[in-house]
């Protein structure tokens, strides 16, 4: 019966409920098969004509919270991501820790000159023969896209200072590829024209199977935003002290020394660097406390 309702996703669009996508979060975030399956159970006692996935997101959640508590924090990525805001962290120092993370040589907010003109560059990422020139778009609502100009503007200053800036590096044999990076998803158009002018995209699912949620998942790489206890106005303290991942937390071994650098009291960083524990629960290395 849950095959044949209808759900209004994020963009306020009707399809159809799927089964498979719930269980397929579920075992991404760590739940077991036998938690999954009782989950979905539950969603399949409350579901209806019309309701809307962030409702079924949000009985996700609290059902796998008594479950799984681990894997709770984990189902909200997305949200986690979102949550890191302009204030003190930003998207862009967050994918910088997450490329370097993969070996690459990062540096962002760069001004580039081109045959006519300079541009403001998110991220530049070097590794080996490859040279990641681009974007970073991050969005805060649910249902945003990331469009076609977004791409052709990348496109437009990606022609311009390829044949000048990076002519050295073009020379050495190493590839300069155009590169979108957003927490969200693309539009069909935006992935079309990416896809005829050599443009690559990294975004919520996409590539699909491999996209920038499964680079943070493979790696553990969690914004210390993913953490329950972490709230909006700690963003300040904690982006000045280059504090961007959960597992930054798990570096101190003296809770006074971090509590001092963030300004926040034994109690509160005690609180996130428990849970910072738990998230990666084969891991103790705070110590002394």
């Amino acid at each position: 019966m849950s095959q044949q309702i209808r759900v209004i996703n994020s963009l306020g669009q009707e399809e159809l409920f799927s089964e498979r996508k719930v269980l397929r979060s579920l075992k991404r975030s760590g739940a077991t098969g036998q938690i999954a399956t009782k989950i979905l159970e539950q969603i399949r006692s409350q579901l209806y004509q019309g309701i809307n996935t962030s409702e079924i997101f949000k009985i996700v959640r609290q059902e796998l919270a008594k479950e799984h508590p681990v894997a709770a924090v984990r189902f909200n990525l997305k949200q986690a991501i979102r949550n890191l805001g302009p204030d003190g962290f930003s998207f862009e120092k967050f994918i910088k820790r997450v490329f370097e993370k993969y070996g690459f040589s990062v540096k962002i907010n760069q001004y580039i000159p081109g045959r006519c003109i300079s541009y403001e560059t998110d991220i530049v990422a070097e590794k080996e023969d490859i040279i990641y020139f681009g974007e970073c778009k991050y969005r805060n609502q649910p249902g945003e896209r990331i469009d076609l100009g977004v791409c052709m503007k990348l496109f437009a200053a990606a022609s311009d200072v390829c044949p000048t800036y990076f002519k050295n590096k073009i020379s050495n044999q190493q590839k300069v590829i155009p590169l979108v990076i957003t927490n969200v998803k693309f539009t069909t158009q935006a992935i079309k024209y990416s896809k005829c002018q050599g443009i690559e995209l990294l975004g919520w699912n996409y590539p699909k199977n491999n996209g920038l949620e499964k680079m943070i998942e493979d790696k553990k790489l969690y914004p210390i935003t993913i953490l329950p206890s972490f709230k909006k106005y700690m963003d300040q303290s904690f982006g000045e002290a280059d504090l961007m991942l959960a597992s930054d937390l798990l570096k101190f071994k003296d809770i006074k020394n971090i509590s001092k650098i963030v300004g926040l009291s034994e109690k509160q960083m005690m609180s996130l660097v428990k849970e910072a524990e738990k998230l990666f629960s084969d891991t103790s290395i705070v110590k002394n406390r």
